[in-house]
């Protein structure tokens, strides 16, 4: 994220199944990491491929506002080999088409 980029408020509307759509509203790192799981779909979002300070705390918050979002554990090797999260979205999220969003 650059300085120029915005990451302000947007208000956004999740669909869960067997439920009634809710409306949210986030901003800052946690619309970034709702972002990101948005765009990689069914594939979902690594610490790995997409470098972020504190996933895991972005997701719990995600969680904490209705969102469904699957944590796959995996495994993976190098000199640091272990185990890293996957996180997929499985609520389907919008944004309402007025709100500006940042990209990438």
């Amino acid at each position: 994220m650059t300085k120029s980029e915005s990451w302000e408020a947007v208000q956004f509307t999740a669909h869960n199944p067997d439920a009634a759509p809710f409306a949210f509203t986030v901003k800052g790192r946690e619309r970034w990491a709702l972002e990101r799981l948005m765009q990689a779909g069914a594939k979902g979002c690594t610490p790995i491929d997409q470098p972020g300070p504190r996933w895991s705390a972005y997701v719990h918050a995600l969680r904490g506002l209705g969102l469904l979002i699957e944590t796959v554990h995996e495994k993976h090797g190098g000199p640091f080999r272990g185990n890293h999260a996957r996180y997929v979205l499985r609520s389907i999220v919008t944004a309402k088409p007025e709100a500006g969003r940042a990209t990438a």
